[in-house]
């Protein structure tokens, strides 16, 4: 899935996400479009849904939450994360599991 994350030339993976807070099951759903769409318990409010979507990619990604920020799309359920201390080849495995 190769628009989904981009690389800059420092080695950190841009990944684009589609957020859906305050869900019962948190988890990745999947492809959507050319972003992964997740899925966080925590409610869209003082950045608790952008918290728990760094948590939960970093956790996927085997990688420290602290690792992984939100660069765009704050308030927004479409969002772009950058992800340091992991590599492209580990990214593009991981998506390649992802169902479509």
């Amino acid at each position: 899935m190769p628009g989904a994350y981009t690389v800059r030339s420092d080695g950190t993976v841009v990944l684009t996400v589609v957020v859906q807070p305050g869900a019962r099951r948190p988890g990745v759903v999947g492809h959507h479009g050319d972003a992964v769409k997740l899925r966080v318990a925590a409610p869209a409010e003082a950045g608790r849904a952008n918290r728990a979507v760094c948590d939960l990619v970093a956790s996927i990604l085997d990688t420290r939450p602290s690792d992984v920020t939100v660069i765009s799309g704050a308030t927004s359920r479409h969002k772009r994360l950058a992800i340091r201390s992991v590599s492209p080849a580990s990214v593009e495995a991981w998506l390649a599991t992802l169902p479509s």
